[in-house]
This record gives structure tokens, sequence and C-alpha cells, in this order.
């Protein structure tokens, strides 16, 4: 008796088993072909050229005279009297200094942002000061600039 019950758990499994395989081989032939559509379409896409925008060109002719181009310099450094001595280095250049003082916190780069408009005098002041990173205004609101057309920040 021992053994009958054990032909039929043996038999049932079996059952079991193929009505699973084939019920997963009709999922796969009702569901197989909008998966397979959908990821050919994907590899598709990604196979395609990818097209590479140009940066918009910034104006190399400035627009206002160095007495005329206003300058937040902010320390981004940690060293005591950096914005400061920067300041007096851009007055003796002819810039106007708005104001000096401590970035919130430090920067490994010495960069130069410009509000909208100004991008050509950022450039000119990256020239005179050997800086080579120069972007748009970033993490500061033109509100914040008091009138300014730069920032520079003084990093390590």
């Amino acid at each position: 008796m021992d053994e009958t019950w054990r032909k039929a758990t043996i038999a049932v499994t079996v059952f079991a088993a193929l009505e699973f395989v084939a019920l997963a081989g009709l999922g796969v032939a009702l569901l197989g072909n909008p998966l397979a559509s959908h990821f050919k379409a994907e590899a598709a896409a990604a196979a395609e050229p990818r097209v590479r925008t140009t940066p918009e060109k910034l104006p190399t002719k400035t627009t206002l005279l160095r007495s005329q181009t206003s300058v937040i310099v902010l320390n981004a450094n940690g060293r005591a009297g950096a914005a400061s001595q920067m300041s007096d280095r851009l007055s003796s250049r002819g810039y106007l200094i708005a104001s000096t003082g401590n970035a919130p916190e430090r920067s490994a780069r010495t960069l130069i942002m410009y509000r909208r408009g100004y991008a050509a005098e950022g450039l000119r002041l990256g020239r005179d000061l050997h800086v080579r990173l120069v972007t748009a205004l970033d993490g500061m609101r033109t509100s914040q600039l008091m009138g300014a057309h730069l920032v520079l920040l003084i990093g390590t």
C-alpha cells in the first residue's frame, strides 16, 4: 500500500510539471511577441548614432569695460584674507569690486561665474587671472549678486 501512494505521488508530480511547462510555453507564445518587439525597439534606439549638440558659442566681444565690470570675490579655500588680496589685485586691473566674503562651502578649484549676458566679460576676467573654468551662474540666484556681473570663487 505504501508503494501505491509513492507511485501516485510521482505520477501527480510529473503531470503537474508537464502542466507547468505547457502553461509557461503558452505564456511565452502569447506574451513573447509584444516583449520581443519592445526589446527590438530599444536595441534599435540604442544602436542609432548619438547626435552631439554643440554648446552655445559664447560671445567674445565684451560690452563692458573693466572699469564697468562688477565682481563679487568669494574665498572658498579657507585661507584668511584671500578674497581681500584678490579684490586688491582686481582693483589694480581696473575692475569694480561689488563685495568680498567667504563662500558657504570650500572648493578645490578657482572658477568664474557670469550673469546672463556677460559671458565675454567672464572670459576676459578668466584670461586676466589665468582661470580656465568660466561658467554660467550656478548655485546662486541673480538677486544674490546685488547687481554684480561676475563672481570669482577662489579655490585651493
